[in-house]
């Protein structure tokens, strides 16, 4: 459903934050997959992780159109997200090629939930961008196949993948939550109270939490 906010003024805080952190986020995503693609055992699987790396290019691209169209100069929308988007990072360094590929599948699928979640609420005109960049299902296409492929390969991977599988949406999770709350985020977009925001919060991680757990299932993974 789109949103008719009652405080246009606190909506455009809102849309700023919430385009600020998808500006930086898919920009760390193409800085970190051109980066992970040293670890590739093939010159066809760097190919493969530096093309989904531009199509993140290309969306940071979007949303930074989006937040000039605004009048909103993208890196004063993405200034306030780099500290806590770096330390995720930071903290779920992958170790491999196979650890990149995860964590590249777990961040694009989590992410694609966390923000269509968030556009049930919004404008047509941003729900529609969302839409563009988190529907499409080439990257995550490919990178499913490319786990399929490798666990195919290597049975004896499975353990591995899924223990970093789990930690990775425990980071994500964690950081979802601190970023919808820190920035009150449900407020800003519904006029939500900070205990309904909460329970809206803890609603919205239950969800990711299970299509999550059912991804992991048709890799032949624990969830």
């Amino acid at each position: 459903m789109s949103t008719s906010p009652a405080d246009p003024a606190r909506y455009r805080s809102f849309l700023m934050d919430l385009l600020g952190v998808m500006a930086y986020g898919e920009l760390s995503a193409f800085e970190r997959l051109s980066s992970d693609a040293r670890y590739s055992p093939s010159l066809h699987d760097r190919a493969v992780l530096g093309r989904i790396a531009v199509i993140e290019f290309q969306h940071y691209e979007l949303v930074s159109a989006r937040l000039d169209d605004m009048g909103v100069d993208a890196e004063v929308a993405m200034l306030p997200f780099q500290p806590s988007v770096d330390y995720f990072h930071e903290r779920t360094r992958p170790a491999d090629w196979f650890e990149s590929l995860m964590k590249a599948y777990v961040i694009d699928t989590v992410s694609a939930d966390f923000y269509r979640a968030l556009a049930r609420h919004l404008d047509a005109s941003t729900r529609a961008l969302v839409e563009r960049i988190q529907g499409g299902e080439e990257a995550t296409a490919v990178l499913r196949d490319r786990l399929q492929t490798a666990l195919a390969d290597d049975p004896r991977l499975a353990s591995r993948l899924s223990l970093w599988a789990r930690r990775l949406l425990g980071e994500a999770l964690s950081q979802a939550r601190r970023v919808s709350l820190e920035h009150a985020f449900l407020g800003g977009l519904i006029g939500a109270d900070e205990e309904r925001s909460q329970e809206m919060v803890r609603d919205l991680t239950a969800e990711i939490a299970a299509n999550h757990s059912r991804r992991m299932s048709q890799l032949g993974l624990a969830g």
